[in-house]
């Protein structure tokens, strides 16, 4: 009986767990959903990614324009501290092309005599960033120092369908509010006054893969580019996952074949306490 209400206890607390875990998380979402709905700013629409879903990767086409796009137009201003070019290697480009493509950069450096130099650059540097420091970066636009891009897509809320919105979603503004000069109207912006002018326009560039540069094509693929460049190891990681998951599997069954047989003999045993004679207990009057 008293096993029974234990149990009881056991379901009804773990029952108890689960609405008040259900409660929280509809509480985020309706918090998250408000604070959206309520902001300065419009709401980017979800787009569908080739790398979005569980078992997706990188569309490396789609990256390697991308690369492209960053380094002719987004390179001006934009740096992406955290991304060298030993991350092209085996992922957008082979060891040969990313070498030729590191070799074409000037990289600062100091000589054996501590001058300052600039040199081809290597494989294990860093992407050159367009100005020396961020005073200077803001000294050269306006006040505004345009950030660093290695972690863009996962800092801004929306993430890519962030970026491609901001992009291409430059407007005219609308009555009523005041741009200054150097600055631009884009809804999606929070305050909707934006620093960055507008930079893709059709045919803006060429691709070498004679894909056509319109707009959107550009804002998709450099989308897809800054989400790589956070995450190089992105495909890497959900290959191990799959591997992983396929193994679990098997695992469990041989952990829960460990337990029933390490288990067995202590589950198993039955304890008789047997009175010995001139010990019996008192009896009850």
């Amino acid at each position: 009986m008293q096993r029974a209400v234990v149990q009881g206890s056991k379901r009804g607390l773990a029952v108890l767990a689960g609405v008040t875990a259900a409660s929280g998380m509809g509480l985020v979402y309706a918090l998250e959903n408000s604070v959206s709905a309520s902001g300065d700013n419009v709401h980017p629409y979800a787009l569908p990614w080739a790398h979005s879903g569980p078992f997706s990767s990188f569309d490396i086409a789609s990256v390697r324009r991308g690369y492209e796009v960053y380094k002719q137009v987004c390179a001006a201003c934009h740096s992406m501290k955290f991304l060298h070019y030993r991350h092209f290697v085996d992922t957008i480009m082979t060891e040969e092309e990313a070498k030729a493509e590191a070799a074409d950069a000037l990289i600062n450096d100091v000589d054996d005599k501590g001058a300052t130099i600039q040199r081809p650059g290597i494989l294990t540097d860093k992407l050159p960033a367009p100005y020396p420091n961020k005073k200077a970066a803001a000294a050269a636009n306006n006040g505004a120092a345009p950030p660093d891009l290695s972690l863009m897509a996962l800092a801004r809320h929306g993430g890519d369908d962030y970026v491609f919105s901001l992009l291409t979603g430059y407007l005219e503004a609308p009555a009523g509010v005041k741009v200054d000069d150097g600055k631009a109207y884009n809804p999606y912006f929070p305050g909707g006054i934006i620093s960055m002018p507008q930079q893709l326009f059709d045919e803006g560039i060429e691709y070498k893969d004679g894909t056509p540069a319109t707009m959107s094509q550009q804002a998709k693929d450099v989308s897809a580019f800054m989400h790589w460049a956070a995450e190089p190891f992105h495909d890497t990681r959900k290959k191990w996952a799959l591997k992983i998951a396929a193994l679990i599997p098997f695992v469990a069954i041989v952990l829960v074949y460990g337990k029933r047989h390490i288990w067995s003999f202590t589950k198993s045993q039955k304890f008789l306490f047997k009175t010995v004679k001139g010990r019996e207990p008192p009896k009850a009057q």
